[in-house]
């Protein structure tokens, strides 16, 4: 008698800017996924949160369109009857704990971070908040939130002040923060709403740009050097991938950079890079996974200063990318773990 197959959801989509480069990923899994393991049920979640379910046969997923989709009455009921879910959700309402609380509701086991964790690295001002407090360097910044018609600046835990006016934000913050500088709202993927600032007559545009997609906005000093990434994997035993660096087109690696361009490279594994400070890469990505009790999967990034090879963390990524030819997968495919299998690893761990 053959052995049950256990069933996977795999969701993608979602309410998120990062919406149409989900679907990609999700697609990705569905062709890759180990189909004599795993019976998968197909969900689609559009901008507007509402649930769907793919119905036609999976081999044609690369030409999913809204017209092979079916209502549903809500997540909970589409996910009722699967014995795992994949959420492969990028950005908000996907990355930041509010699925996941779903799941914990429902008692589904799932792939990746729990609530407190993705909703942590999901919100830059927090992770950096966090780290501020580790042995594990972070570059030095600010963050802005806005109220109503006032600006609140905090530049660090104890320390805050407010402007009613940007225009007197931007002064005051031209003594505290060095020029370049990179300007982030705090909850958002793939570069959306980042802008780099050479000169401090831009730094009000910038925020103003950032907090169309946020309330809350991170200024944070350049860290010149090279932008190296690195894969984790796992649960109790969590596994490091080898370092790959990021060769942007753009002066940084922006959404045209990531996504618009083929003039970006991503090499894998990095150049040049001597062993003690691989080692010391990987093993920063574990610490500062378990800092943040992350479970399953994340991509850690990191920059090398320039002169000084001291590593900064850039920032932590629980649902990164996973398309076959994403940074996530390749790091691992040089680390010895081909897609397939690292797709079955995860569900596994669930």
């Amino acid at each position: 008698m053959a052995e049950k197959k256990m069933r996977v959801a795999i969701i993608f989509g979602g309410k998120s800017s990062e919406h149409d480069i989900s679907i990609m990923s999700g697609k990705s899994i569905i062709k890759n996924i180990d189909k004599e393991k795993f019976d998968v049920k197909v969900i689609y979640i559009d901008k507007n949160g509402k649930v769907y379910r793919y119905y036609k046969d999976i081999e044609l997923i690369d030409k999913f369109s809204l017209e092979d989709i079916t209502a549903e009455k809500n997540l909970m009921n589409a996910i009722e009857d699967v014995d795992v879910v994949f959420p492969v959700l990028h950005g908000s309402y996907g990355e930041d704990g509010c699925v996941q609380g779903v799941f914990e509701m429902m008692n589904k086991p799932y792939v990746g971070c729990n609530v407190l964790t993705s909703s942590i690295c999901m919100d830059k001002v927090l992770t950096k908040e966090i780290f501020k407090y580790s042995s594990i360097k972070i570059a030095n910044f600010l963050w802005i939130k806005k109220e109503d018609n006032r600006y609140l600046v905090y530049l660090n835990s104890e320390e805050k002040f407010e402007e009613k006016s940007l225009d007197k934000i931007c002064r005051r913050v031209e003594s505290i923060i060095k020029i370049p500088s990179f300007i982030k709202p705090a909850n958002a993927g793939s570069s959306i709403g980042v802008s780099k600032v050479d000169n401090f007559s831009d730094l009000e545009k910038a925020i103003e740009y950032a907090l169309k997609f946020d309330k809350k906005v991170i200024i944070e000093d350049e860290v010149e050097g090279r932008e190296v990434e690195c894969g984790v994997l796992g649960g109790k035993e969590i596994i490091p991938s080898k370092v790959g660096e990021v060769i942007s087109v753009d002066s940084f690696y922006s959404y045209h950079s990531k996504y618009e361009s083929n003039k970006s490279q991503t090499m894998i594994p990095a150049k040049n890079l001597s062993k003690e400070i691989e080692k010391k890469i990987q093993k920063s990505a574990i610490d500062s996974f378990k800092i943040v009790d992350g479970k399953g999967l994340a991509r850690v990034d990191f920059f090398i200063e320039k002169g000084t090879d001291e590593i900064y963390l850039n920032e932590i990524n629980t649902m990164p990318g996973f398309t076959n030819i994403s940074m996530y997968p390749k790091l691992f495919e040089c680390s010895g773990i081909k897609y397939k299998d690292l797709i079955s690893y995860l569900i596994n761990i669930a």
